[in-house]
């Protein structure tokens, strides 16, 4: 059997055609028709009225964060639990990032230490520039307690929804809430354009902020004239085909993943010790896009995290723990914490399993076989 890849792209005889499309076009750059298409569609999807297509998802971070005045002498308070581009865009701006712990269910961030934390800096004379949320491994924060909480507090928030595309929250999709969101399209999510991201808003003066900001800056003049500082932060016209192609598959890809979340489920759920994060507890995977199933060991279990995942590597099979919160990274083992067990224990037990919606049926029930195995032994 071939090796078992985490989340590997889902790509299909449509985005070449496309992509072909679009090279015959002669829209060989960081602008054309594909690229408009693709804005227009993912802003409709998601369900807001502007997007703007970017090299990733930290591009947009980091452009969202800018518009909050996001800088030197600022904070911006967000949860430990995450990949680390979300903390580095609050660092390329100077910011400083303030993080908090998560939930135990389903890892998202814990919206009332978030408001402690804010209420907490603010007493004490600290700016705080946003909250920025994350929803994690496919599911939206708790926005209907955390949005009118910040409003009340007048605190922006600004939305990373790179692994949510799709996913809802009480009928709203992902990256519709806050003032901006941010997408990413990196080969290992939901749907892919090889490299990418997405900054989304209803504010049509943000983005047209961080529009000319993602084009170096550049003045309209007949001539290249800069008068502050930008980025080269576009995607290109052949990589939005990609992702035009994708999305339109995105609900076929969101199935699959679910499917092997119920297989998964059904399979190891009634094993001793073992939880699926997000499931239980009134919580389910409706609103959920599935893009990565994580399984969670109880403290007592004879097994550990690491076993498990070295287990499943001498099969050849990719596994991986959850993100490892960034309180406990060396780069930011110096920035402030609120709380932080929850996170580190998340972390020791958590397994996030294979995924991918190009695997089988057949594949995951080889890694269900595998993974019973180790826990069991």
């Amino acid at each position: 059997m071939t090796r078992i890849h985490l989340s590997k792209a889902d790509v299909s005889v449509l985005e070449e055609t496309l992509v072909l499309e679009a090279l015959r076009s002669g829209w060989v750059a960081p602008l054309g028709p594909m690229v408009d298409r693709f804005e227009a569609e993912v802003a409709q999807r998601v369900g807001v009225e502007h997007a703007l297509a970017l090299s990733s998802g930290t591009a947009a971070l980091h452009l969202a964060l800018l518009h909050h005045g996001a800088g030197p002498g600022t904070v911006v308070v967000l949860p430990s639990m995450t990949f680390a581009a979300t903390a580095n865009a609050v660092l390329y701006t100077g910011a400083e990032p303030v993080f908090v712990d998560s939930r135990l269910d389903d890892a998202n961030l814990d919206v009332e230490l978030t408001l402690e934390a804010v209420d907490e800096l603010a007493a004490q004379g600290r700016e705080v520039s946003c909250v920025l949320s994350v929803d994690l491994f496919g599911r939206s924060a708790d926005y209907q307690a955390l949005m009118p909480a910040l409003a009340q507090r007048g605190i922006p928030l600004v939305e990373d929804a790179a692994e949510a595309l799709g996913a809802t929250h009480h009928g709203k999709g992902a990256g519709s809430f806050g003032t901006a969101a941010a997408l990413s399209f990196n080969g290992n999510k939901i749907m892919t354009t090889s490299g990418g991201g997405m900054l989304l808003s209803n504010d049509g003066d943000l983005i047209d902020r961080a529009r000319y900001l993602s084009t170096q800056a550049r003045q309209p003049a007949p001539w290249y004239e800069h008068t502050e500082m930008g980025f080269n932060y576009r995607l290109s016209n052949i990589l939005a085909a990609i992702g035009v192609g994708q999305l339109s598959r995105l609900d076929e890809m969101i199935a699959r993943r679910r499917a092997h979340r119920q297989q998964y489920a059904d399979a190891l759920g009634a094993l001793p010790g073992v939880r699926f994060l997000g499931r239980g507890d009134g919580l389910s995977d409706s609103e959920d896009n599935c893009w990565l199933t994580c399984m969670v060991l109880a403290p007592d279990s004879p097994v550990s995290a690491n076993d498990v995942i070295a287990g499943l590597e001498a099969a050849d099979i990719e596994a991986r723990h959850l993100w490892k919160p960034m309180h406990m990274q060396p780069l930011y083992a110096k920035s402030r914490m609120f709380a932080g067990g929850v996170s580190e224990s998340l972390f020791a037990s958590g397994i996030t399993l294979p995924s991918g919606s190009a695997l089988t049926s057949a594949d995951i029930d080889h890694v269900i076989d595998v993974t019973s195995t180790l826990i069991q032994q």
